[in-house]
């Protein structure tokens, strides 16, 4: 059965050579199909159709149509193609495909619900998510009608530290929206009921704080948050990846290190998040071609007052009484406080990798330590007034007679007694009956002297001492040599060389 278009080609030859062997001819047929083609052409006929011919998978369409409904559209055509064959398909695997792919095409047609672009209210809805790279998680938040974002680093994703970062978010915004929409966090959700979440008690008591109703998106349906899901993936590539390569560099390209740095500071990293949003707040958003801090003036007006004060999020913070070293232990490590709070309780909080101690009454912090492990010890040296000294002091406390006579001379005499210690003289204790005899004998400033003579070049022993009183002024006094004598010299006027020539002598 000729097709169209060679139905036409013959009609064509047909009006040009006027016969139909020679038309037949042109073409490359019969001079019998040329005539009825011709004739039903011009009688106005219906060209005849061709009776559909069924595929070689029909045999097998059902059962493939069922496999793929049982299976919610996520069975492959390898995985039926043996079942096919044993219920008599003979056809080729390509073929085969063909056919599963329009079953699947089919069951999610029937399957599926159109959607419909999101039309967001001002102050109505803010959607938060979560992300991690390299261990560092970002938390993430949108205001849905003006797209204001928010992003801030953080250890982990627990529910205190995420309802923090909402509690800071509000604060940034200036209020809270009707509805915080989540995906379903293990952290706010307390259990699944019906296809409903069930949010925590605690961060029940976190919305009714703030006077936001709790939301949770649809399970295994990204799309229903996507507007903050596009957020997590601009925060990680174009804050978080330079971030970590910036410290990478730095660390020899280790990023496991470079994540490590940052989680050891997150204050200076979450600085560096918050000037990142302030400059893309104050760019013109794609998609509503408007500035997002310009829009937020309007949204802020139609937001929920903050309340006076921030609710406590978590448990109450361990407390410490601070010991008679100055110290409180945390975790089998000790950590220093100001000596002023020694015998207080003070309120332990570990954020991150810190460790505050805080006053439990004011929220006053106290001091600040990195986090250690068992064992370690953290001392501030501003808690005990300064450094610790290099050598340590034992002081000259004088118990005898003779010792108090002698350490009457001051700081002399104590020195002569430490450097005689050191240096391991075991007769210093009856020979400072002779010493005290010598200041009976010279008087006060003579011995001092002489001690401090003595102290200067090492000599410990009574004999010494009384050598040194009986030379008197005739010892040398040898300095340490100090620096370097300039002296003006005297300058002198030159003179010109005509003062020098040779004069005439009169006759």
């Amino acid at each position: 059965m000729k097709n169209m278009r060679e139905e036409l080609d013959i009609i064509t030859a047909y009006e040009n050579v006027g016969t139909y062997r020679g038309a037949a001819e042109v073409c490359g047929t019969t001079h019998k199909t040329v005539k009825r083609v011709v004739e039903r052409h011009a009688s106005g006929e219906v060209r005849p159709g061709r009776e559909p011919r069924p595929a070689n998978y029909e045999c097998v369409r059902d059962l493939v149509a069922e496999a793929v409904r049982s299976a919610r559209g996520r069975v492959s055509a390898k995985r039926l193609l043996p079942r096919a064959r044993a219920a008599g398909y003979a056809g080729s695997p390509r073929n085969f495909r063909r056919l599963v792919a329009a079953e699947k095409k089919t069951f999610r047609a029937e399957r599926g619900h159109p959607r419909r672009p999101a039309v967001w209210a001002p102050g109505e809805h803010l959607v938060i998510d979560w992300g991690v790279v390299a261990g560092v998680h970002v938390f993430c938040a949108v205001l849905a009608w003006s797209r204001f974002r928010f992003v801030r680093f953080a250890a982990d994703e627990k529910a205190a530290t995420t309802m923090g970062m909402l509690a800071e978010c509000f604060e940034v915004i200036g209020g809270a929206p009707k509805v915080v929409l989540a995906d379903r966090m293990g952290c706010l959700k307390g259990g699944v009921v019906a296809n409903r979440v069930v949010p925590t008690s605690e961060y029940v008591r976190f919305a009714t704080h703030y006077r936001f109703r709790p939301d949770f998106c649809e399970a295994a349906d990204p799309a229903s948050k996507g507007i903050v899901e596009n957020l997590v993936g601009y925060g990680k590539s174009d804050l978080l990846r330079p971030l970590l390569l910036e410290h990478a560099e730095r660390l020899g390209g280790d990023e496991t290190a470079a994540a490590a740095t940052v989680l050891a500071d997150l204050a200076a990293a979450n600085r560096a998040a918050a000037e990142w949003c302030e400059q893309v707040n104050a760019t013109e958003h794609s998609e509503t071609c408007t500035v997002p801090k310009e829009r937020l003036v309007t949204e802020a007006g139609l937001l929920t007052p903050l309340p006076s004060l921030r609710p406590r999020i978590g448990p109450a913070p361990a407390t410490r009484k601070v010991d008679k070293l100055s110290t409180i232990r945390w975790g089998s490590a000790r950590y220093s406080a100001p000596k002023a709070l020694v015998g207080a309780q003070v309120a332990v909080i570990v954020d991150g990798a810190r460790v505050l101690l805080i006053d439990p009454a004011t929220g006053v912090v106290h001091a600040e330590h990195p986090l250690l492990g068992p064992g370690a010890t953290s001392i501030l040296d501003d808690h005990y007034g300064g450094p610790r000294p290099a050598t340590p002091v034992r002081a000259i406390r004088p118990r005898t007679v003779a010792e108090q006579q002698f350490c009457a001379l001051g700081p002399a005499a104590e020195a002569f007694i430490a450097g005689a210690a050191a240096a391991g003289h075991t007769r210093l204790g009856p020979e400072l009956a002779d010493l005290n005899a010598l200041t009976a004998a010279h008087g006060e400033a003579a011995v001092t002297a002489a001690l401090e003579r003595a102290v200067a070049f090492g000599r410990w022993k009574a004999s010494d001492v009384r050598s040194i009183l009986q030379a008197g002024l005739g010892v040398a006094s040898p300095r340490s040599a100090g620096d370097a004598l300039v002296v003006d010299l005297p300058v002198a006027h030159p003179r010109s060389l005509t003062e020098y020539a040779p004069t005439a002598v009169s006759s």
